[in-house]
């Protein structure tokens, strides 16, 4: 059986079930003896496709005056959907994360997955890890708002300290390296929170119609998660000098071809478009656990990083023996590798690809063969990336109607290899957690029968309802891979959402408002008005 997965397009998780017209399909070609192909369309992606989240928490704070958090009290119940596959134990992941960034001396935490009626519910950007930070965030916005203390400062007098780790937390998620405080510093000091706090005692005292509300968020994920710590690599130099990097890990957009590229060319000097990565075809990958979880540069980048210097070691092997020099002083340069400091005395890369397979031109401690180097990287756990941000909204109280005027977020993936792609995928990742916020929610009626199943009554927000997003980071190195690197397609989702959730209610509190279910639709946001009015 091979299995060959093209630029099929994101699908943030679904994609990654199992459903049975795949087998359908390949039944159908074995009995035939021909192509077969299955292909859904939208309306019944809509119904058949795994959908996410699906939970009502319930969630009771302990603090202090001083915004110290003496203990956390969850209720959890969580849709498995009329199947239930991996939406049943999703909430375990909720669990494991439910202290976020924060001391927490005692959690109870109670979760019971339901069978219903409705679609099966599966991983969808996040997985577990959103509902987590939803749930911690939101109660922590209205006990500050009980104690009268700023939602900023209640985050920060509960972080844990960057001196605290590693350290498994008390549910049981083993933290590798975090500094909250300096993430929650420069999204505070990026969104200008004091004048923001000003505007906004401004227009209550005017009385206007249109309120301002600002948001705060801190959170964690954790990313390769489940044991997908661990993944294929390979880097093979080939006869005319351009290279292959393997990869167990699948691209579909990403930008794996530029980052795992980099990674090749920083280390071999070999120049990038010289590279082809290959993926995503068990003909040419023996093994790979695919793309989920944000952990493909954690996982398979180390793993290339990790080849990359296994050829480089082999190679100068090959080139000191050819070269007549020792082996450490054999250095990377201009195509090929030479003697430090004597740049003519060279060898390039098409000759050392044809001496690695001439046992006459090799020492004697390497064995010929393909100028290759394959392994799988294991880093030994997850890896947690952080991060803070501050959502602006503006909310009509006489129509509900809520604009994003602001989002400014400081997401910390530890080392970052390319800057574009991080930034792209906070891009994405916002604007995901902006939908769940505010549009999009998944209906039935009482007989279970969907009212949202196709796209002309499912909300989605287009670039007209978003405003323009400022992302920046912090970098936090992870010791858990040499790359130093944390996941990123996943923070902002992560993220936005309670921030923006926050800011809404935040823009209603002073007239009553304590909570507003998601998606705050104007329908909802006007309803908590009249009902606190």
């Amino acid at each position: 059986l091979r299995v060959v997965c093209p630029w099929v397009g994101g699908g943030f998780g679904p994609k990654a079930a199992a459903y049975v017209e795949h087998i359908v399909a390949g039944k159908v070609a074995q009995v035939l003896g021909r192509p077969a192909k299955w292909i859904a369309t939208r309306s019944e992606d809509m119904l058949s496709l795994v959908q996410g989240r699906d939970m009502v928490m319930t969630a009771r704070l302990g603090v202090g005056n001083d915004g110290k958090i003496v203990g956390l009290d969850a209720e959890v119940v969580a849709s498995g959907g009329a199947y239930p596959a991996i939406g049943a134990i999703l909430p375990m992941m909720t669990q494991m994360m439910s202290v976020g960034v924060y001391e927490v001396p005692k959690v109870r935490y109670d979760v019971k997955t339901v069978c219903t009626n409705n679609t099966t519910i599966g991983a969808y950007r996040g997985a577990g890890r959103p509902e987590a930070t939803q749930l911690i965030e939101r109660v922590l916005d209205v006990a500050a708002d009980q104690i009268g203390m700023d939602p900023a400062e209640i985050r920060r007098v509960n972080f844990m300290q960057p001196d605290s780790f590693p350290r498994t937390t008390i549910t049981g998620a083993n933290y590798d390296s975090g500094e909250y405080e300096k993430s929650l510093d420069a999204v505070l000091e990026a969104a200008g929170y004091a004048d923001l706090r000003a505007e906004q005692a401004a227009r209550r005292a005017s009385g206007d119609a249109k309120q301002l509300g600002i948001g705060v968020s801190a959170y964690v994920e954790v990313t390769a998660p489940l044991g997908l710590h661990v993944e294929f690599g390979a880097v093979e130099i080939h006869d005319d000098g351009s290279a292959s990097v393997f990869a167990g890990t699948s691209v579909h957009g990403q930008g794996h071809h530029t980052a795992f590229a980099m990674l090749a060319s920083d280390m071999l000097g070999i120049p990038m478009d010289k590279i082809e990565l290959v993926n995503s075809d068990t003909a040419s990958v023996p093994r790979g656990s695919g793309t989920l979880g944000s952990r493909s540069l954690q996982t398979a980048g180390s793993a290339i990083h990790l080849a990359s210097e296994g050829v480089l070691e082999r190679a100068k092997k090959i080139a000191a023996h050819m070269l007549e020099a020792a082996t450490d002083d054999i250095v990377v340069g201009d195509g090929g590798l030479e003697v430090a400091g004597v740049p003519a005395n060279a060898v390039s890369w098409v000759d050392l690809a044809a001496a690695s397979k001439d046992a006459s031109k090799l020492p004697d401690d390497v064995e010929p063969g393909v100028l290759r180097h394959e392994l799988d990287f294991d880093g030994s756990d997850s890896t947690f990336p952080f991060g803070a941000h501050v959502s602006v909204v503006e909310v009509d109280t006489e129509t509900g109607g809520v604009t994003m005027v602001r989002h400014v977020a400081v997401d910390d993936c530890g080392r970052i290899l390319n800057p574009m792609l991080v930034r792209g995928q906070q891009h994405g990742g916002i604007a995901q957690g902006a939908a769940q916020a505010l549009y999009e929610s998944v209906q039935y009626d009482d007989d279970g029968n969907p009212i949202t199943s196709n796209l002309m009554d499912y909300a989605i927000p287009s670039a007209a309802e978003l405003c323009s997003f400022e992302a920046t980071n912090t970098e936090t190195d992870s010791p858990r891979n040499p790359l130093g690197a944390k996941g990123i397609g996943e923070s902002g989702t992560i993220g936005s959402t309670p921030a923006i959730h926050n800011a809404v209610v935040d823009a209603l509190s002073h007239l009553g408002v304590t909570h507003v279910d998601m998606p705050c639709t104007a329908e909802r946001v006007w309803a908590a008005v009249q009902a606190a009015r």
